[in-house]
């Protein structure tokens, strides 16, 4: 499983709702400019499915959210959200760190494998290997963290052959 957030990791800045839209917080970059990076990343690891941490879904919606990553392949990959199946409400849930809303999701659905790509570290303190930090304005478009992603999906996916 990948947790996926949007902004700051699969573009590099913030968004914003403003009427029906959703904009760019700096002028200038494009909404899920490195979207292409994460399929690639992701192509050798078909298994892996994407949950949305991004607080995206609480803005617009799961189903806006994940219809908004503009590549099939990663839309075919979502299967659900942090903030799905809580088991608590809105305000519970926004009072969580970002690590404990993806801790509580890894819990609850008894996760082993499973990695998180993110600009906030809050709530990780536990599970820092399992997080791919991004710089805030800069994103996956950051060389050594598109490197990192390739290690951690490697160590955490491996292939499995019959030999070992």
């Amino acid at each position: 499983m990948l947790f996926v957030d949007f902004d700051n990791t699969l573009h590099r800045a913030d968004a914003y709702v403003v009427g029906d839209d959703v904009v760019a917080a700096e002028p200038g970059v494009v909404l899920f400019e490195y979207a292409s990076v994460l399929e690639r990343l992701l192509e050798p690891y078909p298994e892996v499915l994407i949950v949305l941490s991004t607080d995206w879904v609480e803005a617009v919606g799961f189903e806006r959210a994940r219809d908004a990553l503009p590549i099939a392949s990663l839309r075919e990959r979502v299967i659900g959200a942090t903030r799905m199946d809580s088991g608590l409400d809105e305000l519970a849930f926004s009072s969580l760190t970002r690590g404990q809303q993806i801790l509580r999701y890894v819990a609850r659905h008894r996760l082993t494998s499973w990695l998180a790509l993110d600009d906030r570290r809050d709530g990780f303190a536990t599970c820092m290997l399992n997080l791919v930090h991004c710089q805030r304005g800069v994103g996956l478009g950051d060389i050594d963290v598109q490197k990192m992603l390739r290690d951690r999906l490697r160590m955490t996916f491996y292939v499995k052959t019959d030999w070992g």
